[in-house]
């Protein structure tokens, strides 16, 4: 059995159970951050999908509600690469989606979410704010950026889904690395979307990744209970992040049909490009399903497509209707337990103790 523990790590991040936070943007708030973060865990809060605005009134909120470390998520993707025709076609294609709930598509669309890449605004608001912990998703900013942050005080954290990805993560001098299983929720961390997936498990990933980097290194993906925590760790993680499990939370801004969805036997996830321009897992339905349609055409890149998404799930919820909606969970999500942060962070405290007591007794 390899360390367990790695104290190390916990204690720079000040943390005393190794759960952190997946950020889980649009379903993740300050509120369920500050509850994890003051049940011993690293709380999370996603803000690439904000404005500059919005990202320093959420961590101000989070502050009020928390003295313990948190950690800021941020969207490092490439910038989208417009196609006026391939997006009429798209938006051709998803016309008749629309008109079932008595609308119709945009004319166009735009590139909603900003990328951490060239964001000088959200560069100096971090810079000014900060936050005790960054996350990168989708790739990593330039050196002077990471540079800057760093000068802050700030500790950096990145996301792999490759061992190049690993690789490049620790030649930029980010102090731990992520490593995200094919199992996890919402959208794959690639820096690069057209490249061969190996699709690792997360403990195949991070049996690999610990042999390899001398960074330490943070498992994510179909992560839900104390038990699955033990396991990375007896591989060699420091530390485990769980997103799903916590969607059911009341401290999310889970919908109501989405918390009905998670914890039935018969849930099953599925990898979708076609809701945002991103491989993606989800909950199957009937946007899910488009994905596999051998008649779609090419989808517009992140996050173009995204703004078709969302129109489109906007459309169906003013009818009613949560078919089209993006419920972004792991394929665990049928072990989902609907219960306050901090009572599942002491579940999960429990479950560990109880699995790595057993794995030390064999």
């Amino acid at each position: 059995m390899k360390s367990i523990g790695k104290p190390n790590l916990l204690a720079r991040l000040r943390i005393e159970i190794p759960v952190i936070l997946a950020p889980m943007a649009g379903i993740g708030t300050p509120a369920l951050a500050a509850a994890v973060s003051n049940a011993g865990g690293l709380g999370s809060l996603a803000i690439g999908a904000m404005n500059v605005e919005s990202a320093r009134t959420s961590i101000r909120e989070l502050r009020a509600l928390t003295e313990k470390p948190f950690n800021v998520n941020l969207f490092v993707h490439r910038r989208a690469r417009p196609n006026r025709v391939r997006e009429a076609i798209w938006l051709d294609y998803l016309k008749p989606h629309f008109v079932e709930f008595g609308v119709e598509p945009p004319d166009a669309l735009a590139e909603i979410y900003p990328s951490f890449v060239d964001d000088d605004a959200m560069l100096e608001m971090l810079l000014r704010e900060r936050p005790p912990i960054v996350s990168f998703h989708f790739g990593l900013p330039s050196e002077e950026r990471i540079a800057a942050l760093h000068g802050a005080g700030i500790f950096l954290l990145a996301n792999a889904t490759t061992l190049n990805e690993v690789r490049q993560i620790e030649h930029a001098g980010i102090d731990a690395v992520i490593v995200q299983g094919i199992e996890a929720g919402g959208h794959r961390g690639s820096f690069n979307p057209d490249a061969d997936d190996d699709e690792f498990s997360t403990l195949t990933l991070v049996s690999q990744a610990v042999s390899q980097t001398r960074l330490p290194v943070i498992a994510a993906g179909g992560i839900m209970d104390g038990f699955g925590i033990a396991a990375a760790l007896a591989l060699g993680s420091h530390a485990a992040v769980l997103g799903t499990a916590f969607i059911g939370a009341p401290e999310s801004a889970a919908s109501a049909a989405f918390r009905e969805a998670l914890g039935r036997p018969d849930t099953r996830t599925v990898l979708t490009s076609a809701i945002s321009g991103r491989r993606a897992r989800a909950i199957q339905n009937r946007f899910t399903e488009l994905g596999n349609d051998p008649g779609r055409p090419p989808v517009p890149d992140y996050p173009i497509a995204y703004d078709a998404g969302k129109r489109l799930h906007a459309a169906a919820t003013a009818a009613g209707s949560t078919r089209y909606a993006a419920h972004w969970a792991g394929q665990g999500a049928g072990l989902s337990r609907a219960m306050p942060a901090a009572e599942l962070m002491k579940t999960l405290a429990y479950e560990m103790r109880e699995a790595i007591s057993i794995l030390q007794w064999t």
